[in-house]
């Protein structure tokens, strides 16, 4: 062993020391009723996150790196996909799965702007911002109540002669229904691009979420499946946009060669490329215009040792999952959210909606939680079309309404949900069984 490889050792051990000492006791503190704080998401790791990071950061190459393609290679692998590429987020991840589809390279299903793209208005921001950032028009529908997805029903009333792609999330971790999606989608020759990130885990007929449209999407944020601090990812199977992906992953370049590599098409300085002169630089010729979304290599390092751990996590997510659900599917006043028929969720969140005209609204059991030390979350934007971003947009100009999306409101004013990533413990899940129980029956 050389002193550099004795010294990283040393190091490394040391960092499992210092997570045993620092880390470990506050994971393994032990939960007290009404005291210690319960969020509704949170990192799971062990000293294997911090050695990789450490490891890495010794390197020294920052960027995109060994780690990142050791865990793209892993996360392709997991999916069963051809290509996945590792971005700096979630929000990037749909950014750029959205532009993709806009490159010149896909002739007549390139989509531009003013054309349509389908998708719900009960969601996160970043599932639609793209649409908008580019100048297509969003068309809302609504979703159906017994999965909280979209409303497969209305699909064809949203459909036009612009219409191009169906973008759209599947909610909580609960797939959507691939089948009639994907149908409509194949039958009218429209993209579909599934917003994986709150899902990653999940199957719908024994296949992985995510990998049933042309173009999948995940993030890694702290309270996501996994997480790398912050990252996300992109996958397909089509050849043609990997090809675009990666350009515009990486400032819209037309150059395939890896981050410190040159010429490996051995032609860097003799071909010809637009009106450019020939011999003009490979490195630097554009064929998009893109984006610099990459992640750093340390944050892939995390990653690596995430994906190690996953299978247990979406297990002990699913654990959760059927307790909370089995210590309150007997109270009358809520609706939950059922697995999609033909799935296995790997859910991210157990949602709650109230029935109508009981004795207490949405707000006053979630202060009530809150006051109990227990985090809540609404479904994301509730509606995104009632939100003041919309405030300067014109209805059917910019973007567009089908039906009155009551299910959508409904979701707005009496939804909300808990946490059960895979941190908890069987005595957070009572606490909170207890306390939603509690303020049921006081009322």
């Amino acid at each position: 062993m050389t002193k550099q490889e004795q010294l990283k050792q040393e190091i490394l051990e040391k960092t499992k020391e210092y997570y045993e000492l620092v880390h470990k006791p506050m994971q393994d503190k032990k939960f007290v009723d009404g005291q210690t704080r319960v969020n509704y998401a949170g990192r799971v790791f062990d000293e294997k996150e911090m050695q990789y990071l450490i490891d890495s950061s010794l390197d020294f190459w920052l960027t995109y790196g060994d780690y990142s393609k050791k865990f793209e290679k892993a996360l392709s692998r997991y999916l069963g996909v051809k290509y996945a590429f590792l971005v700096n987020s979630g929000s990037s991840a749909n950014l750029l799965a959205f532009f993709a589809l806009t490159s010149p390279l896909l002739k007549d299903r390139q989509i531009k702007r003013g054309d349509e793209v389908i998708t719900v208005a009960a969601g996160f921001p970043t599932t639609v911002a793209p649409i908008v950032q580019y100048g297509a028009i969003p068309v809302f529908v609504d979703i159906e109540l017994d999965h909280m997805n979209i409303d497969t029903t209305q699909l064809q009333k949203a459909l036009s002669s612009r219409t191009k792609a169906v973008m759209i999330a599947h909610t909580l971790g609960n797939p959507f229904n691939i089948k009639a999606v994907k149908e409509f989608c194949d039958k009218h020759n429209l993209w579909l691009i599934e917003d994986n990130c709150d899902a990653l885990g999940s199957t719908y007929g024994g296949k992985f979420t995510g990998t049933w449209g042309d173009i999948g999407t995940s993030s890694f944020y702290p309270p996501h499946h996994i997480t790398m601090g912050e990252g996300g990812a992109v996958y397909t199977n089509n050849p043609l946009l990997k090809k675009i992906i990666l350009s515009m992953r990486d400032w819209g370049r037309d150059c395939w060669c890896e981050s410190g590599v040159d010429n490996t098409c051995g032609c860097r300085f003799s071909k010809t490329f637009g009106s450019l002169p020939k011999g003009y630089d490979h490195k630097y010729v554009y064929s998009h215009f893109g984006f610099n979304l990459k992640v750093s290599d340390m944050q892939a390092a995390i990653g690596c040792a995430q994906l190690e751990k996953f299978p247990k996590f979406v297990e002990k997510r699913r654990e959760n999952r059927d307790k909370l659900y089995n210590g309150l599917k007997d109270l009358k006043e809520f609706y939950f959210i059922n697995a999609q028929p033909n799935s296995d969720p790997s859910w991210f969140g157990f949602m709650l909606v109230l029935k109508d005209k009981l004795n207490f609204t949405r707000n006053e059991i979630v202060e009530f939680l809150e006051s109990n030390k227990i985090q809540t979350r609404n479904l994301f934007a509730g509606n995104i079309t009632k939100h003041p971003v919309f405030d300067s947009m014109i209805l059917d100009t910019d973007y567009k309404i089908v039906g009155n999306l009551d299910i959508t409101n409904k979701i707005m004013n009496d939804g909300f949900w808990i946490g059960l990533y895979p941190g908890m413990s069987d005595d957070v899940i009572n606490y909170m069984i207890k306390k939603i129980r509690e303020f049921v029956k006081s009322k």
